[in-house]
């Protein structure tokens, strides 16, 4: 589908001009170099976009061989990974998120997306008639759950999205739908309970409610004074304000401000339509993929990518209690980049396996 990677790559080069006027400020001033963030978004992209072709390339069928499931062996991986975060994990600005293997830095619960997405397709394309009852759910969110709790131990956030790849792809798949009703409500009262069982996750409930007067309030109150000012067309490329040392780090979850704040409401709108074809074109291809298998890991991957666009702007937007959330292909991050990438590779090789199936008839 050159429509999707023509799309997806505009995206992410949209997101690198952006990182270069968002990070260019404190990039001089801290490092003396203003492409300093953008030259590793680059490289970010290099890693990322190379994953994307090598997963379009390969055959997505291999994940889930007759004798032996790689889908299932991603969520074991993914699993002992979260487990190696909790007594191994490198400590970042209070968070202990981050794992180093052989110098390379990443977040576990970022990959495990991707290991949620394949083993969830696997398992619900195996016996989707299981799924009518309520049993075959649980029985997959016995699997998945020691991921879960992993990643819910630190990022109730990514934790939050993992459950609900896993809800959505196993929705869909099932033919009765009222008992995922239950599940939902089970699933927002536990999750109450967490939010409120941390002190800092309660503490960001009281700042989305009282965000002016609040002390902790200060990223995205300048958040809304960027957008609040933006206008029709906004200030222009490059000609941010808030940038300049009013938004930390400008340049990662808080970037789609200073896009609202230099383009307007006419380029946030033009970013939001992009997604929305984006996500378009996989759920063309998962409604027309040659099996079930490929249908659902579509179903993931759009589910991820939605979600996280939602939450990103909702909370740039005070919509929502903050929450570190990347926006898809455009925040700046090297794991985030190389799951995306890697999630529409994967989506391409579905894509893929339709052309050869045609071609075949």
């Amino acid at each position: 589908d050159f429509s999707l990677l023509f799309l997806t790559l505009f995206i992410i080069a949209f997101g690198v001009i952006f990182i270069y006027s968002a990070s260019s400020y404190n990039a001089t001033k801290y490092y003396s170099d203003p492409m300093y963030f953008t030259r590793s978004q680059i490289k970010n992209v290099i890693f990322g976009v190379g994953a994307m072709f090598i997963l379009a390339i390969i055959s997505y069928k291999i994940y889930d061989l007759k004798k032996f499931s790689l889908a299932f062996l991603a969520l074991i991986v993914c699993t002992l990974l979260m487990v190696a975060v909790v007594f191994f994990g490198d400590d970042h600005n209070g968070s202990t998120r981050w794992l180093t293997i052989l110098g390379f830095s990443f977040q576990p619960s970022e990959v495990s997306k991707i290991g949620v997405i394949l083993f969830t397709a696997f398992a619900a394309s195996r016996a989707p008639k299981k799924l009518n009852s309520w049993l075959g759910f649980l029985k997959i969110l016995v699997y998945c759950a020691p991921l879960l709790a992993c990643v819910a131990r630190e990022n109730l956030s990514s934790a939050i999205i993992i459950a609900g790849i896993i809800f959505v792809t196993c929705f869909v798949t099932s033919e009765k739908k009222l008992y995922f009703l239950i599940f939902g409500i089970l699933a927002a009262v536990l999750v109450t309970i967490l939010i409120f069982a941390v002190g800092y996750r309660s503490d960001r409930i009281e700042i989305w409610l009282d965000v002016e007067n609040s002390e902790k309030g200060g990223q995205i109150l300048q958040g809304l004074y960027a957008i609040a000012s933006a206008g029709l067309f906004g200030r222009g490329l490059g000609n941010s304000l808030q940038k300049m040392g009013h938004i930390p780090e400008a340049h990662n979850d808080m970037i789609f401000s200073i896009i609202c704040e230099e383009t307007g409401i006419i380029g946030a709108i033009a970013v939001l339509l992009f997604y929305a074809i984006l996500l378009w074109r996989i759920y063309v291809i998962a409604m027309n993929a040659d099996d079930l298998f490929g249908s659902l890991i579509c179903v993931g991957v759009f589910t991820n990518i939605a979600t996280q666009v939602i939450l990103n702007v909702a909370v740039v937007t005070n919509t929502i209690p903050s929450t570190g959330v990347a926006l898809p292909f455009v925040s700046y991050g090297g794991t985030s980049m190389l799951v995306f990438c890697s999630e529409i590779g994967l989506v391409l090789s579905v894509s893929a396996g339709i052309r050869r199936e045609r071609v075949e008839d």
